[in-house]
């Protein structure tokens, strides 16, 4: 079986630098937070091009303390998609906040900035773009809005380690930019983390309280805080695995070209280009089909795992109904939904995949039913 994403395979390439990062760890006895999460503190806020970076236990972690730190709060309205991962919108949720979806550009899937504009209100305190799959969604409009009306721009980059945005890398653009380390991303560690980076010290002295139960010092509380700790053996491994990130983001592109030229007779609807000056980390590999379903079953059957991200939208999910949400209100998001399938794409997927896969793609659609 050709898998979605093979961490076993990864681990067998840096087996000898990761066993030694997280035995001396062990040896430390540094679990909390320690060195190890402060040196990759540094080494993340260089790649972005960021000033500061704060470690958390995960990338939701991460969007809930950035609100946080952005003055977010009960009353208060947050802008968003509602074609993104969950954690996105739960966020926004746990401040109090309350998200309001506006709906994805039809040929990119992230946020369409026109009705992101037409949104905003007198309660608007935070918009929140999502990079998708690994592309940037456009910042430039968003910060211009941001700017006009003195809100903050906060990305979730959740999914777009290394992603250019006009020759800046995305996370460090707005005010605030959060990332998940969930073992399947393109930086994923052997657990769960994630990070904000931010240019401002204020926000980062800000989140460093909050993330460790609001202490200024040593059982002293300055605000209400959570246990939202990174702990040191992922700050290790992270350290570990930034170090090939960038090779291991090659690799990502050249499939995703191979891709490319292989599916571009087929009737299936490839990623969409990047605008000059922005690089696509490529996360995900999505194609778009209404034989979607079709295409699924046929690839499984021949051993090879595809993926749905995400078949149902935000605001028709049954944990968000109180937001009024209905079929059609984003017709846009609901599309994306719905036509969706996610190919295998990792550095180390064999040579051979994506021709066996485009094959496969070629055959199904040719075939009536």
């Amino acid at each position: 079986m050709i898998p979605m994403v093979d961490l076993q395979t990864q681990y067998a390439t840096i087996k000898t630098e990761l066993d030694r990062a997280v035995l001396d760890v062990l040896a430390s006895g540094r679990f909390a937070l320690g060195p190890e999460v402060a040196a990759f503190e540094e080494e993340f806020a260089a790649f972005c091009g960021a000033d500061h970076a704060v470690a958390v236990s995960s990338g939701t972690a991460a969007l809930h303390l950035a609100l946080l730190a952005a003055g977010v709060g009960p009353g208060d309205e947050v802008i968003t998609v509602p074609y993104t991962f969950v954690a996105t919108v739960a966020s926004i949720r746990y401040t109090g906040a309350t998200p309001v979806l506006v709906d994805v550009r039809p040929d990119t899937g992230t946020i369409d900035t026109d009705q992101a504009a037409a949104a905003i209100g007198p309660r608007t305190r935070a918009l929140l773009p999502v990079h998708l799959y690994g592309r940037p969604a456009e910042l430039d409009p968003l910060l211009a809005l941001g700017r006009e009306h003195g809100i903050p721009v906060i990305e979730d980059a959740s999914q777009a380690h290394g992603a250019e945005y006009r020759g800046r890398r995305v996370g460090a653009i707005g005010t605030l930019g959060c990332f998940s380390f969930y073992p399947g991303k393109n930086l994923g560690a052997c657990g769960e983390g994630g990070i904000v980076v931010t240019p401002d010290p204020a926000h980062a002295a800000t989140l460093r309280s909050l993330r460790n139960w609001g202490e200024d010092e040593r059982y002293h509380h300055l605000r209400p805080g959570y246990n939202y700790r990174m702990d040191g053996i992922q700050g290790a491994v992270l350290r570990v695995k930034l170090r090939h990130l960038p090779a291991w983001t090659q690799a990502r592109q050249q499939i995703a070209a191979r891709y490319d030229e292989l599916l571009r007779d087929c009737e299936v609807t490839p990623p969409p280009p990047t605008a000059t000056g922005c690089t696509n980390v490529y996360h995900l590999y999505p194609v778009r089909s209404d034989a979607r379903d079709r295409l699924q079953a046929a690839l499984l059957d021949a051993g090879i795992q595809s993926g749905l991200h995400y078949p149902v939208p935000v605001h028709l999910q049954p944990a968000y109904a109180d937001l009024g949400g209905q079929p059609g209100d984003h017709p846009a998001a609901e599309a994306w939904a719905r036509t969706v399938l996610t190919l295998p794409i990792y550095p180390e997927l064999p040579a051979e995949v994506p021709g066996r896969v485009a094959e496969i793609i070629r055959q199904t659609l040719a075939t009536t039913t």
